[in-house]
């Protein structure tokens, strides 16, 4: 099986013009577009001191942004399970981030956005009063691996040191900031010799990758966690390309010994 080398092609993508303040990106904070280096949040919002916020990220590739409206409902599902209200509806949300892509001249592009619990308006922390609020930034496409790695495959290592944040603590299929239990699985790793990490549920069942839901393949069946990992977009197009090619799936517990 050949890998696409996306980093190679994505190299020879020539910029779109852009003004010299938006070279490294741009951002849209207290509702107004800035270069990214002027992208600030309060010091005292929620989702900055307490990870309250919930977030999604979107990639554009050669122009095109890969299924937008996917990206935007999961957001809005994900603020909803954590009681936050966009202050902007999906299509003005959709109209800031063309726009964040525009001013930065990308055509691939990382684009990333949050609404946050905000600062307390009034009232003590019993009775807090909460203005939500809407932070968004692109910048040149990032890559988790370059195209060597991936060709090769990387060393991966089952954390057995940290588990994934059970979903009855905090829901996996809202995307959000506690992201410690897949930080430290990462530096585990690299301590290890390894190039990055897998999670496991308690009962020893995988659940993801920082960054990324996992598939394997076993007696020609494609499997994949059937909990304690995120719903994301890219495994949605796994399934639709394995229906389409009448490829065998399971979403299933797949207990940590079938992945070693």
């Amino acid at each position: 099986v050949s890998v696409i080398e996306a980093e190679r092609i994505i190299a020879n993508h020539e910029r779109m013009p852009h003004s010299p303040e938006y070279e490294n990106g741009s951002a849209y904070t207290q509702d107004t577009y800035r270069p990214i280096e002027q992208g600030v949040v309060p010091i005292t919002d929620a989702g900055f001191i307490h990870a309250d916020a919930a977030y999604d990220v979107v990639s554009a590739s050669a122009g095109y942004m890969f299924r937008m409206q996917d990206h935007i409902k999961r957001f809005t599902e994900s603020c909803a399970k954590f009681g936050l209200e966009n202050p902007y509806s999906e299509a003005q949300t959709e109209e800031i981030l063309n726009n964040l892509v525009r001013l930065a001249g990308l055509k691939d592009a990382y684009i990333w956005w949050a609404v946050t619990r905000g600062e307390l308006e009034e009232g003590d922390r019993v009775s807090a009063q909460y203005k939500n609020k809407f932070y968004a930034f692109v910048t040149p496409y990032m890559f988790i691996h370059g195209d060597e790695l991936r060709t090769r495959g990387a060393k991966v290592k089952i954390s057995t040191e940290f588990k994934r944040i059970p979903k009855e603590s905090v829901d996996p299929t809202a995307k959000n900031f506690h992201w410690m239990d897949m930080k430290l699985s990462v530096f585990e790793a690299i301590m290890s010799g390894a190039e990055w990490s897998v999670l496991t549920d308690f009962d020893g069942n995988l659940t993801e990758a920082p960054g990324c839901n996992i598939f394997l393949i076993k007696d020609g069946v494609l499997k994949t966690p059937d909990d304690g990992c995120l719903e994301g977009i890219t495994r949605q197009t796994v399934f639709d390309l394995a229906e389409e090619l009448e490829v065998k799936l399971e979403v299933t517990k797949i207990p940590v010994q079938e992945l070693v």
